[in-house]
C-alpha cells in the first residue's frame, strides 16, 4: 500500500465533486463572477489586442467549432476560441481578482463555454454542469495559491493566473469531460508543463495573452489526457513541479468529499468598478475623497494652488509609473490613478483613452506626485490601504486614507451595481436584449437545460424568448 499523493488527492477530489456539493453561497458568489467575467470580455473584444489575437488565430480552422464573444460573422477551434476569449476578458484589467492573489475567472470561463459548444450535439451540459466545473477550476486555483505564503502577496516573479490559472482551467475542462481520477491526474501535469508568465510583461499588450493561454492551455491538457496522455503522476508534491514557480512550497490535502468545504464560501473575490490594477482601486477611492477638501461639485481642481501630492501605497514596482505612456501603463499606475481621481472625481472607463491619458493638466499633476511605502503598509489586497495628501501653496494639507474600495470582497458590489456594470460593458457590443438574455440566463443558471444558451446569447443573434422557454426548466 502506498499513501495517497497530493496530486492522487487533487483528482480524486476533481473527479468526485459532484453538483450537491455546492452551497447556496457558493452558486450566489460564482453566478456574479460568470456575470462580470462575461461583461469584462464583451467589452474587451473592442481592444487592439482583442484585434490582433483574432487575426492570428483566423488562420487556424477545424471541424469543431466554438463562438467568439461578441461576433456572430465567425467561429474559431475550441482552443483558439478559449483563447482570443480569455485575452478579452483581461485585455483591459476589468476582471475578478481573489486573495491570495490572482484572476480566477477569466481562466476557466472562455475554456469551459468553447468546450460546451465543441463536443457532438446529444451531449448537453446544464447550467448546473456548468457552474461545478467552474468552481472546481475556481477550487484548485485558490488551493493550489494556499500552497505557499508567498502567493499571499502582490506578485513580483510570475503571473498567477499563467500559473494556477492554468491549472484550474485544466481541472475545470477534465471536470466538464468526466475524466476519470487516472486522466484527472494526466491534465494537471500535462497543464504544469504550459505553465508560468513572467511579470515583466505587466502594463503591456503581453499580459492579456496570460489569461488566454491559461484558458487555452488547460483545455489544451485536458483534451490531450483525454487521449491517455501521460505526465508526472506527482506534478503537485515535487519542488520540481508546481512547486518550481515558489520558494516556500508546501503542498496539502483537499477536504474530504464527505464533507467539502469550498473556499469561495470563505473569501469572495473584488470585483473591479473601472479597468484597472486593483491597487489603483484604493488611490482612487482615497483621491476622490480628498478632491471633495479641494474642490465644490463639478468645479475644476486647482491645479496651480497644489504644491505636491504624496501617495502612501505598497512598494510594487510595476504598479510605479510616474509618467504612464499606453493605456496599459496608465492602468498600472498608482500615480496615473490619483491625479486622475483628483481631476475627474472618479475613473471610468474612458479614463484611459489616449486623450484623456495626455491630458496637459493631468501631466502637472503627475509632475508634482511622488509615492512613499510606509513599513507597516504591506503587497497583500487583504490589507494593504492608501493613503494621500495634498499639500497647497499656502501650506495647507489635506489627508484622506481608503483602507476598503467599494467592490473589495469586504464592501462587495452590489446587485444592482454589478448589473449595471455587466449592462454597460456588454451593450457596447450587444443588442439590449441580447445583453437582458444572458443577465436572465446567469441569475437562473442552475436552472438553465442547456448551457449552449449562453454562447448563443454572447454571438448576439438569438431571440431571448425563444431561447428562454428552449432552455430553463
Amino acid at each position: 500500500f502506498f499513501p495517497q499523493t497530493v496530486t492522487e488527492n487533487f483528482a480524486n477530489v476533481i473527479h468526485g465533486l459532484k453538483a450537491s456539493h455546492l452551497t447556496d453561497l457558493v452558486i450566489q458568489r460564482s453566478k456574479r463572477m460568470i456575470l462580470d467575467t462575461l461583461g469584462v470580455g464583451l467589452l474587451g473584444t473592442s481592444t487592439e489586442v482583442f484585434h490582433k489575437v483574432i487575426q492570428y488565430s483566423k488562420i487556424y480552422r477545424s471541424d469543431a467549432s466554438s463562438t467568439v464573444w461578441g461576433h456572430s460573422d465567425f467561429r474559431l477551434p475550441p482552443l483558439y476560441a478559449a483563447f482570443v476569449n480569455g485575452v478579452a476578458v483581461h485585455s483591459m484589467d476589468f476582471d475578478d481578482t481573489w486573495h491570495p492573489a490572482t484572476h480566477p475567472s477569466g481562466a476557466v470561463l472562455p475554456a469551459l463555454l468553447a468546450l460546451s459548444e465543441a463536443l457532438p450535439q446529444k451531449q448537453k451540459f446544464s447550467g448546473l454542469d456548468l457552474l461545478l466545473a467552474f468552481n472546481v477550476g475556481i477550487e484548485v486555483q485558490g488551493r493550489l495559491m494556499r500552497f505557499s505564503n508567498e502567493a499571499s502577496n502582490v506578485p513580483k516573479r510570475f503571473h498567477p493566473p499563467a500559473v494556477v490559472g492554468t491549472i484550474g482551467s485544466a481541472a475545470a475542462t477534465a471536470k466538464l469531460l468526466a475524466l476519470d481520477q487516472f486522466k484527472c491526474k494526466a491534465a494537471l501535469a500535462v497543464a504544469a508543463s504550459y505553465a508560468g508568465a513572467p511579470m515583466a510583461n505587466a502594463a503591456t499588450q503581453t499580459k492579456p495573452l496570460h489569461i488566454g493561454n491559461a484558458a487555452r492551455h488547460g483545455l489544451e491538457a485536458a483534451c490531450l489526457a483525454s487521449l491517455s496522455l501521460q505526465g508526472n503522476k506527482q506534478i503537485l508534491d515535487m519542488e520540481s513541479g508546481l512547486g518550481a514557480f515558489y520558494t516556500d512550497y508546501t503542498p496539502r490535502f483537499l477536504p474530504t468529499l464527505q464533507s467539502y468545504s469550498w473556499l469561495l464560501d470563505q473569501q469572495d473575490v473584488a470585483i473591479k468598478r473601472f479597468p484597472a490594477h486593483l491597487g489603483t482601486h484604493w488611490v482612487a477611492d482615497a483621491a476622490s475623497s480628498l478632491r471633495k477638501h479641494l474642490v465644490e461639485s463639478d468645479d475644476s481642481v486647482p491645479i496651480s494652488r497644489i504644491k505636491r501630492i504624496v501617495v502612501k501605497v505598497p512598494d510594487v514596482r510595476y504598479v510605479n509609473r510616474p509618467f504612464p505612456n499606453s493605456e496599459h501603463e496608465a492602468r498600472h499606475s498608482f500615480q496615473f490613478a490619483a491625479c486622475s481621481a483628483l481631476l475627474d472625481g472618479s475613473i471610468s472607463v474612458q479614463s484611459f483613452s489616449d486623450q484623456n491619458i495626455s491630458r496637459p493638466e493631468l501631466k502637472e499633476l503627475l509632475s508634482k506626485t511622488k509615492l512613499e511605502h510606509p513599513a507597516d503598509n504591506k503587497p497583500s489586497f487583504d490589507n494593504l490601504y492608501c493613503e494621500v495628501n495634498v499639500t497647497l501653496q499656502d501650506g495647507k494639507v489635506f489627508s484622506e486614507r481608503c483602507d476598503t474600495f467599494y467592490g473589495h470582497w469586504r464592501k462587495p458590489l452590489s446587485t444592482e451595481d454589478l448589473k449595471k456594470k455587466f449592462h454597460s460593458n456588454a451593450s457596447s457590443v450587444l443588442s439590449v436584449e441580447a445583453t437582458e438574455g444572458i443577465i436572465e440566463t446567469v441569475d437562473n443558471l442552475e436552472k438553465v437545460e442547456d448551457c449552449f444558451v449562453l454562447s448563443a446569447f454572447l454571438k448576439g443573434t438569438q431571440s431571448t424568448k425563444v431561447l428562454s422557454k428552449m432552455c430553463l426548466s
